[in-house]
């Protein structure tokens, strides 16, 4: 064989390795295309064969297209099955579409191995897709927020792309984070759902909402953006009265960023949100979840049996090693 034959089949063994990568645009208009050519490259060069879908950057008003538009590009990436399917940006839009979405498609592209991957809006895709088939998708980076940031932003945070690589490489079996003390010891184990709570709140008592015996005994994991304490308090308080989190054997809390305090607030923070739901809900509720809208975020399934498990402020999520599928 010829070094420029032998040459081609490495680059294309090396290039068959490569997790393909597809960012598409369900939610907001992409403002700014050259960030999303940014992160491209970025993830790109983390080992993906990267496509951007015809429709991601188009633009209707506050949307990546009409309703149309972007129905068809989440049905267009669906056909294509990558590895990846990654949403580009959050924002809104989804909650127009989940009437319309064929989610027998997009769950035979799940079985096929496609991580359907997002968070903020994209938590409406997950739950609708897990009510209606028992798909799983999974929680993490989106293309602008995480990949498109300027190097004076801080870039690309390391901890977010090891991650996103080794979840997509099927490697992934759990992640840690730092938690407050009193936990030492917990232990539970249970189904692994959630996402950003003004779209969980959104879709309670709707069909594209988990039903009740598809998360009884969970462990539900939740984020926010640009809601002061007040309605995050509310939005928490609904999902108690609601009958939700009393049937979870934990409640996970990531970052509830971007709010602005008042002046009537006087000490009225997320950390009185936290004491007041603890003293609402028998439910061990956990902080310092690295979830939300932030640089450094883990890549969670949707819609997988887990174990949760403290050592002291260590708290460890694990779903791909023998005890956790034991609770299956």
């Amino acid at each position: 064989m010829s070094r420029t034959a032998a040459a081609h089949d490495a680059q294309h063994a090396q290039q068959a390795q490569e997790p393909s990568l597809g960012l598409f645009s369900p939610s907001g208009v992409v403002l700014r295309p050259p960030l999303l050519r940014l992160a491209a490259r970025r993830l790109a060069a983390l080992g993906f064969a990267v496509t951007i879908d015809e429709a991601a950057l188009a633009r209707a008003q506050r949307f990546a297209g009409d309703d149309d538009m972007r129905l068809a590009a989440i049905h267009r990436v669906a056909r294509a099955a990558p590895r990846v399917a990654m949403a580009t940006r959050g924002g809104y839009g989804l909650t127009r579409l989940v009437d319309r979405i064929d989610y027998r498609l997009l769950a035979r592209a799940a079985e096929r191995g496609t991580m359907w991957l997002g968070h903020s809006d994209f938590t409406a895709l997950h739950c609708a897709l897990f009510a209606r088939t028992g798909a799983a998708g999974w929680a993490g980076p989106m293309a602008l927020d995480q990949f498109g940031r300027s190097d004076e932003e801080g870039g690309v945070d390391e901890v977010t792309a090891g991650c996103l690589g080794e979840a997509a490489r099927g490697e992934l079996e759990a992640i840690g984070f730092r938690t407050e003390p009193g936990f030492d010891g917990l232990a539970r184990r249970g189904l692994l759902w959630g996402g950003n709570l003004a779209m969980l709140c959104s879709l309670l008592g709707t069909r594209h909402f988990p039903r009740p015996e598809q998360v009884k005994g969970g462990i539900l994991y939740l984020e926010d953006v640009n809601e002061h304490p007040f309605r995050v308090e509310r939005r928490l308080l609904q999902l108690v009265q609601a009958g939700v989190v009393g049937t979870q054997r934990a409640l996970l809390l990531g970052h509830f960023t971007n709010h602005k305090p008042m002046p009537v607030d006087r000490g009225y923070r997320l950390r009185s949100v936290v004491e007041y739901l603890r003293a609402a809900t028998p439910v061990p509720i956990l902080t310092g979840l690295p979830a939300g809208h932030v640089p450094t975020l883990v890549t969670l399934p949707f819609g997988r049996r887990a174990e949760l498990l403290v050592d002291g402020r260590d708290a460890f999520v694990a779903w791909g090693h023998r005890r956790a599928a034991e609770a299956r």
